[in-house]
């Protein structure tokens, strides 16, 4: 079921956050100052690919925080806008639900990504 729902997940909406996630990493790779948020955003492109069947995880410490923070001011802000939106827009039908908590996962994820932990869910 997962498979599927990644499927479907990346072809009606979630390639939009992939390649956005995908384009800022290549744009903060550019320098090496901008390197630790560019492994961020490929981290979280890596989510936004098929986030169906993975949990997020948080524990920050200050070096997180402060990562977080400079991230907010630069390209966080504008990423988490992008995943709220698609998220709400997506919660109008009940069929759009369950990808519009994705979205909602990812915005969370995308606006403090520094000491953010993905995992893959287990089921027996």
């Amino acid at each position: 079921m997962r498979i599927l729902l990644n499927i479907l997940w990346f072809i009606f909406g979630g390639f939009i956050s992939f390649l956005e996630m995908v384009a800022v990493g290549m744009f903060c790779c550019v320098t090496l100052i901008g390197i630790p948020w560019g492994l961020q955003c490929f981290k979280i492109a890596g989510l936004a690919a098929c986030p169906f069947g993975k949990e997020v995880e948080y524990e920050v410490g200050f070096a997180g925080t402060l990562g977080n923070i400079i991230w907010i001011l630069l390209f966080g802000w504008e990423t988490a806008l992008t995943n709220l939106v698609l998220g709400l827009i997506l919660c109008i039908t009940i069929v759009g639900i369950p990808f519009g908590k994705q979205f909602f996962k990812l915005a969370a994820v995308t606006f403090f990504p520094f000491g953010a932990k993905i995992s893959v869910e287990h089921v027996l």
